[in-house]
């Protein structure tokens, strides 16, 4: 079975430019993803999907492949992931290569470990997966989430819950927002990644961390320092 590691790595950020290659505890943010990749000796390739010069040099120098850029298609603000990957694949397939399974690993995650990506990827063999990816435990019941109009007044979502215990209402969880893994099939065929037979495991809050803001750019820094920290 060939595997594909693809990286997004758009140059065009908004909400923090420069994110992807920005230094992030010594290193290009986007080079934590790709060592993790590589460390892991799970794929025959790890490569990185960018329409910038720019972030292809500092992948190749961290050493992922770079063979193509995006198309201008792909690069825009409106292209989803799976519209990225299925142009990689069809890129690959037209040059001869053929993988059976990627990794879509997001170039912002650099509290990612390559053995979480071993672990997905043992998931997805013995439960038959189409897809696996992490996820993280609300920190609150979502069942008793509240609601604000543009004057400050506020509503339950779910005014039912207003007197359940938080231990008596069912857990729910988000996206960790590192990686997901899937078949060829799933990519090709631009299916969502929650749909057909999906699969995820828990990790803990303080392994991820999503990254669009100054903010989180920052919870990010703390907790890989707590990370690195002697226990």
């Amino acid at each position: 079975m060939k595997t594909l590691a693809v990286i997004p790595a758009r140059g065009g950020s908004k909400r923090l430019p420069g994110k992807n290659i920005r230094d992030f505890a010594g290193k290009p943010m986007l080079a934590w993803s790709v060592e993790a990749a590589l460390e892991s000796g799970l794929f025959d390739t790890v490569m990185v999907s960018t329409d910038s010069e720019e972030i292809a040099d500092v992948a190749r120098a961290w050493g992922a492949s770079v063979p193509f850029l995006r198309s201008a298609r792909t690069a825009d603000d409106h292209a989803i992931i799976l519209d990225v990957l299925a142009e990689v694949v069809e890129r690959y397939e037209a040059q001869g290569q053929r993988f059976d399974r990627l990794c879509c690993i997001l170039a912002t995650a650099p509290l990612l470990r390559p053995a979480t990506l071993k672990f997905a990827a043992d998931l997805m063999d013995a439960e038959g997966f189409d897809t696996v990816f992490p996820v993280v435990a609300f920190g609150y019941p979502i069942q008793r989430a509240l609601r604000r109009d543009a004057t400050g007044r506020t509503e339950m979502w779910q005014p039912e819950h207003y007197a359940s215990r938080s231990q008596d209402l069912e857990p729910a969880y988000h996206d960790a927002a590192q990686f997901y893994w899937m078949t060829r099939e799933v990519c090709v065929t631009r299916q969502s990644i929650f749909a057909g037979r999906a699969g995820s495991f828990v990790i803990d809050a303080m392994q991820a961390q999503d990254i669009d803001t100054l903010t989180d750019w920052r919870l990010a820094e703390l907790k890989m320092q707590l990370a690195r920290s002697p226990q």
